[in-house]
C-alpha cells in the first residue's frame, strides 16, 4: 500500500465518520426526549451489533484469549463513551458536548507527544472548555440559567472514555482482523447499558414506531462511523487519529443548528474555535515530527 494514498484514505474515513456520527446524534436527540438517553444508547448499539454480526459473521472460536480481552475492553470503552455522551446531549447542546468530549483525544495526543508545546495547547483548550462550562446558551440566557452541570459532567466522563476508546481500538485493529471485533464490541457496550435502560423499556413499547428512528441512529451513529474509524485506525497512529477528530465540534455545531435549531452564543463560538485551533496545532506539530505511516490492514 502506498503510504500517501493510505493516509489520504484514512483521513477521508475519519471525516466521513465525523459527519455520519453527528447526523445520527442530531436524529437521536428527539428520540431521547421520548425514551431517555440510556435506552437510546442500548438499542442503538445492540441493533448496530446485530447488523454487523450478519455482515461479518465473527469467527469467535478462532480468537485467542488475548484477542477476546482486547475486544471486550474495546466494547467497554465504546459503551461507556456512547452512554455518557448521549446522557450529555440529552442535557446540553450537541456542539458544546462534543467540544468538551474532545478534550479526551486532545489530552491523549499531548500525553503521547510529550512535547511542552502540545501540552500548552491542551491547557488552552482546557481554558476554553472552562469558559463553555460557565457560559449561557441563547436558549437559557432568557431564563438566567447556564449549562446543565450534570450534562457537562457526563461530557467530561465521555471525554475520558473517548481517550480509552482510541487506545483500545488501536490495540484491536493491530491484533484482530476485519470488522468482526466491532460487532462484538457493540454487543458488549450495548449489554452494559441494558440495566440503565430497563426502566424506559415500557415507553418504547408504547411507541414502537420509534424503532425506525433507532435503526437510522444505529446505522448513522454506530455501524458507519465506527466501521470507518476502525479501518482508519489500521492506517494511522493513535495520536494522529485522535487529533484528526478535531472537526467533530464544528460538524456538531453545524448539524445541531441545521437539524435541532441549537444556537451558540458569542462567547461559546470563540471558545469552540480555541479548541479547534489547539487540535490543528497539535496535528501539525505531530505530523512534522512523527511520520504518519499506515498500519498493515491485514494484521
Amino acid at each position: 500500500m502506498n503510504r500517501d494514498s493510505g493516509q489520504g484514505r484514512a483521513v477521508a474515513m475519519v471525516l466521513g465518520s465525523c459527519t455520519s456520527l453527528q447526523i445520527g446524534a442530531a436524529i437521536a436527540v428527539p428520540v431521547m426526549g421520548e425514551v431517555g438517553s440510556w435506552l437510546t444508547t442500548a438499542v442503538r448499539l445492540l441493533l448496530a451489533s446485530a447488523i454487523l454480526v450478519m455482515l461479518t459473521r465473527p469467527p469467535l472460536r478462532a480468537w485467542s484469549r488475548g484477542q477476546w480481552r482486547r475486544v471486550v475492553l474495546y466494547g467497554v470503552t465504546l459503551g461507556g463513551m456512547n452512554g455518557t455522551f448521549y446522557a450529555a446531549i440529552d442535557r446540553i447542546p450537541l456542539a458544546i458536548a462534543v467540544t468538551i468530549e474532545f478534550l479526551g483525544p486532545l489530552v491523549l495526543a499531548a500525553v503521547l507527544s510529550r512535547r511542552a508545546r502540545d501540552i500548552a495547547w491542551v491547557l488552552v483548550a482546557a481554558g476554553a472548555v472552562a469558559v463553555l462550562g460557565f457560559s449561557k446558551s441563547p436558549e437559557t440566557s432568557a431564563s438566567g440559567g447556564g449549562l446543565d452541570p450534570v450534562g457537562v459532567l457526563f461530557a467530561f466522563i465521555s471525554a475520558g472514555f473517548w481517550a480509552a476508546y482510541i487506545l483500545a481500538g488501536k490495540s484491536v485493529a493491530a491484533e484482530v482482523k476485519g470488522q468482526a471485533p466491532l460487532a462484538i464490541a457493540m454487543l458488549v457496550g450495548g449489554s452494559l447499558m441494558v440495566p440503565l435502560a430497563a426502566p424506559s423499556v415500557g415507553r418504547l413499547a408504547d411507541q414502537p414506531v420509534l424503532l425506525l428512528s433507532l435503526v437510522g441512529v444505529a446505522l448513522l451513529s454506530s455501524v458507519i462511523p465506527y466501521s470507518l474509524e476502525l479501518a482508519a485506525l489500521r492506517r494511522l497512529p493513535a495520536r494522529v487519529f485522535g487529533v484528526l477528530l478535531s472537526l467533530e465540534p464544528v460538524v456538531a455545531g453545524i448539524f445541531g443548528w441545521l437539524l435541532l435549531g441549537q444556537h451558540l452564543s458569542v462567547v461559546q463560538i470563540p471558545a469552540m474555535v480555541a479548541v479547534l485551533a489547539a487540535s490543528v496545532a497539535t496535528t501539525l506539530s505531530g505530523s512534522s515530527q512523527e511520520g504518519v505511516g499506515p498500519v498493515d490492514p491485514t494484521t
